[in-house]
Parts: structure tokens; C-alpha cells; sequence
């Protein structure tokens, strides 16, 4: 499956659903946790910057939906007991969780292997690809207990087809493909739990003003143009479809 084309959400697609939205405070995180609260979703908004969390709580409040929940965590910084927390969190205030969309991502600016400390390339990989498979980890208690559970992640078409100064971002949005697929076949006899990947290619989102400066954004496509496919995976209307990588 290449993409997901003319897809129409009912608008109670995710009623009674919680969904755990990471990087949510900005671009592509922030329009699908108002699109997940929009079509009934209760909402988990992560991030590191509380200001940015708010703003979209903010906002998710003035649509009348369903109140979300905020929780920040460096992810950077994140070790076994913070992911063992959040997922305790998630028990004690909410006692489900129906799905997770992996969009937190770091991304400093491009540059050649060489310049590219130790110290850079570990964060890279810690935030990009090793927390996706922590969280995904910490609360597979409460996704096995869904009876209709999707994680979607969001990652680059670098990942796939990696080209020169991409560095360990690269390294990781590849590494992120293979957890995908990985993790989906180890569900294959869990009909209740899917995994799928999301190559949004180019939107006008914070990550591409970074690494593309002199692009008209005008001309670009924005992060609400692509929620359809959010939607969809998300939703029950793609429970059987897993291991897919879906380009928008």
C-alpha cells in the first residue's frame, strides 16, 4: 500500500479512544492530536516545552472535545523508570490506551558524518528511534488490553533511501523501519494490535523549514492536508493493516 487516497473519517472515528500523541506541541504532532480530539479521541499530549502543550490543550479545550492530558519528557534524557512512569500515568488517570503515534523527532541540521560527534549520533538515536520502542514497550500492557490498538509512526523518506549529510537521523528513521516491521510480525497473531509507518514526504512543518531554508512554504502542503492517513491508521477502518509503510 502506497497511500491512502479520498479517505473520509466518520466524526466519531476515535469516540472513546485515548491516544498517546508524541512531539505534539508543534507541526505535524500538534494537527493530528486536534484531528485524533476532533473525531472523539481523549488525547495525550508529549512533548518537552509546556508552553508549546498547552497551546495545543488550549485549543483541543475551544473545540468542546473530550479535555486532553499533558505530559512532558525529554525524551533525550529518558531512561527505563521515566518510560515505566508515563505509562503508570496513563493507568492511574486514564486506564486505557487505544494507540500511539511516535512523531517526536530530533533533528539539529544536516552535516557530514565527520562533524557528527558520539555524543550528537546518541541523541539522535535516542530520541528518533530507541524511545519509539521504549514507549511502545512501557504501555504494551495497555494496548494488549485494547480491543482495537494501532501505533503509527511518523518518520522520513531518508530513512528509506538515506543520501549524504541525513547522518545519524538517517541511521535512525531507518532503524525505525525495521522496529516497524519487526514489531508487526511479532503481533501478527494479536489481531487487536497493528503497526505502520507514515512517510508524510515534503509539508511545511518545523523539521523541513530546518533542512530545506529557502523553500516557499506557500507552496508546500500542511501537516492538516495530510490527517486523512492519520485518521485512517488510527482508526478502526484499518484494523488488519500492519507492517505497511504508507507514503502520503
Amino acid at each position: 500500500m502506497d497511500k491512502i487516497e479520498n479517505y473520509s473519517p466518520s466524526a466519531n472515528l476515535l469516540l472513546n479512544r485515548v491516544i498517546l500523541v508524541t512531539g505534539a506541541g508543534q507541526g505535524l504532532g500538534r494537527a493530528a492530536a486536534l484531528a485524533y480530539a476532533n473525531h472523539g479521541a481523549t488525547v495525550i499530549l508529549h512533548g518537552r516545552k509546556v508552553k508549546k502543550l498547552e497551546a495545543v490543550y488550549d485549543e483541543i479545550e475551544a473545540l468542546g472535545k473530550a479535555q486532553a492530558l499533558i505530559y512532558p519528557l525529554d525524551l533525550e534524557k529518558a531512561e527505563d523508570k521515566d518510560f515505566a512512569t508515563l505509562a503508570q500515568a496513563i493507568v492511574e488517570q486514564l486506564g486505557r490506551l487505544d494507540g500511539i503515534l511516535h512523531n517526536a523527532a530530533l533533528l539539529p541540521g544536516l552535516s557530514p558524518l565527520e562533524h557528527q560527534s558520539v555524543a550528537q549520533f546518541r541523541s539522535l538515536l535516542q530520541v528518533n528511534l530507541i524511545a519509539r520502542f521504549a514507549v511502545t514497550k512501557a504501555c504494551l500492557p495497555l494496548l494488549k488490553a485494547s480491543p482495537d490498538a494501532s501505533v503509527i509512526m511518523t518518520t522520513n523518506s531518508h530513512g528509506l533511501n538515506p543520501s549524504a549529510y541525513w547522518g545519524g537521523f538517517a541511521v535512525a528513521n531507518a532503524g525505525i523501519h525495521a522496529l516497524m516491521k519487526i514489531q508487526a510480525d511479532e503481533w501478527e497473531t494479536l489481531p487487536n494490535l497493528r503497526m505502520n509507518s507514515i512517510v508524510p514526504g515534503i509539508v511545511n512543518s518545523p523539521q523541513r523549514i530546518m533542512t530545506h531554508p529557502g523553500e516557499v512554504k506557500q507552496t508546500m502542503r500542511r501537516p492538516e492536508d495530510l490527517m486523512a492517513t492519520y485518521l485512517y491508521l488510527m482508526g478502526s477502518d484499518s484494523k488488519g493493516i500492519s507492517g505497511q509503510t504508507i507514503a502520503c
